[in-house]
């Protein structure tokens, strides 16, 4: 089926509409890239069932040639986007050696009107004008849509309307100085340094278990030391970037959050007695990579690999950041 035409989705506490491509729960809807969203819904389509990576490049990755790492990194991300953890997985959870699973329940999206809206979805109304949200769950009640505006026009007459003008005229003027001012404090915010980048925690993609943290956020913390020192760079903290670790936040959420430009993102990956780090920039602003680059090293001495691994990314990434 078209997923342009697929019916809305409950996926656990998430509402997932593959129409619009985005997701919510309980509040602004969060956008998924077109890939993600073809991920989440066909796992969805085999819920409970063990999936492999092989089905998942051939179903969800169609006529592109990429390698299996797409398929870690995109599960990855969309555990992130729906605040799942790997060790104790609510939504996904890895079968060694075998694929994925998708372990929440999966059923239409039914809007229930019972007190408690577990997802407030948008209700459609047929009036052009934009209606403010009632007391009652987003029903419009009848008086609110047969009430004439000439009905209470005499009302408004009795009680003297100039001193009624004279409190709307001030409102007005308030209302107007407290957008411009919070458009000129929007477009200063937006204004990051070209030459600030900060570093996402690094993503431990080693097994199920993420027995590897403690050196993906040592990975982390030798970047962020090393672009520190170039000069003219500026980098938030250590403590700034994790901050952010474990958290459903986009690139452009956590570059605006910390004022950069620039962010970096990777993972870490290990075959036999081989970890493969992987580090990409991407541009803040439009969410396009600047620069990726894989790098293999032997598992002999940690602190040496992440020195070596943070001072080869510093040095690409100085010069492609402008």
């Amino acid at each position: 089926m078209d997923q342009a035409t697929r019916r809305v989705l409950q996926i656990g506490a998430w509402r997932v509409d593959p129409g619009s491509g985005c997701i919510s729960l309980g509040g602004d809807p969060v956008r998924l890239d077109g890939r993600t969203m073809k991920l989440l819904v066909h796992l969805a389509d085999r819920a409970g069932e063990v999936v492999s990576v092989d089905e998942l490049l051939n179903q969800v990755w169609t006529g592109v040639i990429v390698t299996q790492d797409s398929v870690y990194q995109a599960v990855a991300s969309l555990r992130r986007m729906l605040g799942d953890d790997a060790k104790q997985p609510m939504y996904i959870a890895t079968v060694p050696r075998l694929g994925y699973r998708l372990v929440a329940p999966v059923r239409p999206w039914v809007a229930e009107l019972d007190g408690f809206d577990r997802d407030a979805p948008v209700v459609a109304v047929p009036e052009p004008a934009e209606l403010p949200p009632d007391r009652n769950d987003g029903i419009v009640t009848p008086v609110e849509v047969i009430a004439s505006p000439r009905e209470e026009r005499p009302a408004v007459r009795r009680g003297g309307s100039k001193p009624l003008y004279a409190i709307l005229a001030v409102l007005c003027l308030a209302l107007a100085a407290a957008a411009l001012w919070y458009g000129m404090r929007s477009r200063l915010a937006a204004a990051a340094p070209a030459r600030s980048v900060a570093v996402m925690p690094i993503l431990d993609l080693t097994s199920e278990k993420m027995d590897e943290e403690y050196f993906a956020d040592g990975v982390t913390e030798e970047l962020i030391d090393r672009l520190s020192r170039i000069p003219g760079m500026r980098v938030p903290s250590p403590a700034s970037s994790f901050y952010f670790k474990d958290k459903n936040v986009t690139v452009a959420e956590f570059a605006k959050s910390l004022g950069v430009a620039y962010v970096i993102s990777g993972s870490i990956r290990k075959s036999g007695t081989t970890q493969r780090i992987s580090a990409r920039l991407v541009r803040a602003n439009d969410g396009y990579i600047v620069w990726t680059q894989s790098y293999d090293q032997p598992i002999n001495d940690e602190l040496k690999v992440q020195d070596d691994i943070a001072g080869h990314v510093a040095a690409a990434l100085s010069a492609s950041i402008h």
